[in-house]
């Protein structure tokens, strides 16, 4: 390494430096001057002002995660439309408008037929139906 060389990364070393002492300065400063007073209550965990009631392993309802999964792939596939609704003319200009148009709305169909089946499945409902019809019970 040329001194040319080292002479630049000397700033960027030096912050690097600096970052790390003040990280374990700052640690051990907390540690070595921070009271010591340990409590029930303060070793309980803090839920918004709220007092803990039963095990922190509590059972959520699947629901939840299949809802939030479902709306995270929705959203996500969503927001990949912007990029191409926004270059739509240019497309148009250039002569791919057709073939642009087509591809967006097969995109959009994938789309739709995924929340078609979300739907018919019933993982979009709140409240999930678990009747069975008179005809299965014969």
């Amino acid at each position: 390494m040329t001194p040319a060389q080292f002479d630049g990364l000397m700033p960027i070393v030096i912050l690097m430096g600096i970052a790390v002492v003040m990280f374990f300065g700052g640690h051990f400063l907390t540690v070595l001057l921070s009271p010591k007073k340990p409590s029930h209550l303060k070793s309980m965990p803090y839920e918004c002002g709220e007092i803990p009631v039963g095990s922190a392993w509590s059972s959520f309802n699947i629901r939840f995660y299949v809802v939030g999964l479902i709306f995270i792939i929705f959203d996500v596939e969503s927001v990949l439309m912007f990029p191409v609704a926004a270059i739509f003319r240019e497309l148009v200009d250039m002569g791919h408008g057709g073939y642009a148009l087509i591809i967006f709305l097969s995109f959009i169909s994938v789309l739709l037929e995924g929340i078609g089946y979300c739907w018919k499945k019933g993982d979009l409902d709140w409240v999930k139906s678990y009747q069975v019809s008179l005809k299965n019970n014969k």
